[in-house]
């Protein structure tokens, strides 16, 4: 490190110093003979000599006086900053001048260049900022957070039904999902006193244990719904007899909606175009349990409940399932979603609020897709029931939904596949269609249309002329135009996730027993004991990570997430036959606690951090451990700063970093961790 330059120490002339002067200016002559020949020399006349006096002489403040400048220092001081002063604005002037002809000389398209650029560049900079925040907090600011009350052990963030109530919200709208009101939750929220790790699938399909989930036995045993009927309770265990042999079960249940079809069984569903379901009021999952067994993906969703959730006994059979509700915003799916929904005794009045859940359930439907409904308003002899259920079919009609069959309390019905159904319409018919400008793809919990969706899109296609499964998980070329991409992008994304998860087994094998099973003589390895069932991916891009698990033949289903900060593949992964969200990392995904046995976030720390947040990656962390069961793990890839940054976060959460691994590009890095299971602190 160079010395800094020291300046000469100036002081005011004396009387004394006076005799002096000869004798200095000798001196000073004889100096400047022998530095005109130095090399520094030029920077002197420039910059003069901060050691020396000047030639000139040197005022009383004792800076060097200006030849040039006359009249006394104050009014030659004025002068100067009066001269500053037109310099700045004639460089203002010049410089805004400049900018304006130069703007006006590029193209659009460099503009837009020039724009991306300085995006790119704004990014960096606040993703830079955040990472220097992260690591300026230091050790010291990384103490380990304090566990959450017992109350909050199934509690949801953004869903509290009594302070809906309280709020005046009714008529189903108090289970209305809202953000941001109640303060964050800064704890570990802790399991069950009795909390045991899952059964492996597929036993825990059929079992779970009951301190598990906020259930009592009375609760169990004094509903008469069919799903409840088919369960088994004893001291410890909850066991669902999903192929009963009893005349309302659920095999002849779905056998018959089958037949109504005009199939043979369920297991054509597939056939018929039929891959992904929403099954709305799911009870416990046990449709979409049966179904399994035919490749069908079952998505359950219903209302939150603080006990006897349908969610969170379905997501403990390892199914498919989420928090949502048809109240008064859209469900954060894009339009044209699923292939069938399903509702039985769902306790939804479709007949409510002008039809406007009818116009919902029509949004997320494909062209040619199921709806199916089971409820005892169907062949309800009252007049009341009866025009209510005149209402829905009605309705119907003007969606251009033909209804195939009704049997009983069950009815189906199949969307049109053809556009010309709503112009051929009586021009007085409601609903109406939506307009051009209507954005039916990015739907994050908007208020709900009063129109008909979907018809502007190009991704209009009937499922019967969509390719079957499994080969529907990889789109043609025609189906990846709509998004932008080409047939190589999309294979070269599929072949890097088949490389990545086949790292993430080889470094996991080691250390879960699913995947490594012991040799005779060998002792039991450690816990954990199951493997991988439910996996959320936090930021699933083109669904890559749930394709490559699929066809590594890993019995798991994926929650894929788009979230909303990035870009919006969203519909591609739904067209692929996946299921997924949109979700904004800032808020509380619309899970219970302890519900998903793997996190995947690849590239989530990069997207977050690259524009202003309003939460910070602390946050998200907390977010994950509070979805992540006990012993689950944690997968993270991204940038080496990022990770670092991750790192003395779940060291703040008591994981244990099992795996760090840099992978080879040298660019980015891999960090698994697993949650530990927390234990309540005796009082």
């Amino acid at each position: 490190m160079s010395r800094p330059l020291q300046r000469g120490v100036t002081g005011v002339r004396t009387p004394d110093s006076k005799s002096k002067d000869k004798s200095e200016k000798e001196n000073w002559d004889n100096r400047r003979v022998s530095s005109d020949h130095s090399p520094l020399s030029p920077f002197r006349l420039l910059f003069g000599d901060n050691n020396s006096h000047s030639k000139y002489g040197i005022n009383e403040n004792g800076f060097a006086s200006d030849p040039f400048i006359v009249g006394n220092p104050r009014s030659r001081l004025k002068l100067m900053l009066l001269f500053l002063k037109f310099s700045l604005v004639f460089i203002v002037v010049l410089a805004l001048t400049g900018s304006f002809w130069w703007t006006m000389s590029i193209s659009a398209s460099s503009r837009g260049h020039i724009y991306h650029g300085y995006r790119r560049l704004q990014e960096k900079l606040v993703s830079d900022l955040v990472d220097i925040s992260e690591f300026s907090r230091g050790t010291s600011k990384f103490k380990e957070l304090e566990s959450c009350s017992e109350e909050h052990e199934n509690f949801v963030p953004c869903f509290n039904v009594s302070e809906n109530l309280a709020l005046g919200n009714s008529d189903g709208n108090e289970f209305d999902r809202q953000c941001g009101r109640e303060l964050r939750q800064n704890c570990l929220v802790l399991p069950p006193v009795n909390y045991k790790i899952p059964l492996q699938w597929p036993t825990g399909r059929d079992v779970i244990w009951i301190a598990n989930v906020k259930i009592t036995a009375e609760e169990v045993l004094s509903s008469g719904t069919l799903t409840k009927r088919m369960m088994m309770l004893d001291e410890e265990q909850i066991s669902f007899r999903s192929a009963s042999h009893m005349f309302d079960g659920i095999e002849d249940y779905s056998h018959q909606i089958a037949e109504m079809m005009g199939l043979r069984n369920e297991s054509y569903f597939i056939q018929a175009g039929v891959q992904t379901i929403l099954d709305i009021g799911c009870g416990y999952g046990s449709f979409g349990a049966h179904l399994f067994h035919s490749q069908l993906l079952t998505m359950c969703i219903a209302n939150y409940e603080p006990s006897g959730s349908q969610v969170q006994l379905t997501l403990e059979r390892g199914l498919p399932a989420m928090i949502a509700s048809f109240t008064s915003k859209q469900l954060p799916y894009p339009s044209l979603s699923f292939d069938m929904l399903h509702c039985a005794w769902c306790a939804i009045d479709w007949d409510q609020k002008d039809g406007i859940l009818l116009i919902e359930a029509d949004r997320l439907l494909k062209p040619g897709g199921y709806f199916v409904w089971t409820s005892p308003l169907i062949k309800s002899r009252n007049k009341g029931d009866q025009k209510r259920w005149k209402f829905v079919h009605d309705f119907t009609e003007n969606l251009c939904w033909e209804m195939l069959s009704q049997q009983d309390a069950t009815v189906v019905w199949k969307k049109t596949s053809k556009k010309s159904c709503y112009s051929s319409r009586k021009s007085s018919s409601a609903p109406p269609l939506c307009g051009k400008g209507h954005d039916v793809e990015t739907p994050y919990y908007r208020e709900l249309q009063n129109c008909i969706g979907g018809m502007q899109s190009s991704r209009w296609i009937p499922i019967e002329k969509r390719g079957k499964w499994p080969s529907r998980a990889n789109l043609n070329k025609n189906e990846l135009a709509v998004y932008g991409l080409q047939s190589d992008e999309f294979a070269e994304d599929s072949e890097s996730w088949r490389t990545a998860v086949r790292n993430y087994w080889s470094l996991l094998s080691p250390l879960i027993f699913s995947d490594h099973p012991k040799r005779p003589g060998e002792e039991d390895p450690p816990p954990p004991y199951n493997m991988f069932r439910n996996v959320l991916d936090m930021n699933a891009h083109f669904g890559g990570f749930n394709s490559a698990l699929l066809q590594a033949r890993k019995s798991a289903w994926v929650m894929n997430v788009v979230p909303i900060s990035g870009l919006n593949y969203l519909p591609l992964i739904h067209d692929r036959g996946f299921i997924g969200v949109l979700h904004d990392w800032c808020e509380a995904f619309p899970t219970y606690p302890r519900t998903y046995d793997l996190v995947h976030a690849a590239g989530l720390l990069s997207l977050e951090t690259s524009q202003p947040r309003r939460c910070t990656m602390l946050d998200m962390f907390i977010e994950i451990d509070r979805v992540l069961r006990p012993e689950g793990w944690v997968i993270i890839r991204d940038t080496i700063p990022l990770i670092e940054s991750a790192r003395a976060l779940i060291t703040q959460l008591k994981w244990e970093a099992r795996v760090i691994e840099i992978e080879s590009d040298n660019d980015h890095r891999l960090l698994i961790s697993q949650k530990p299971f927390y234990k309540k602190q005796s009082s």
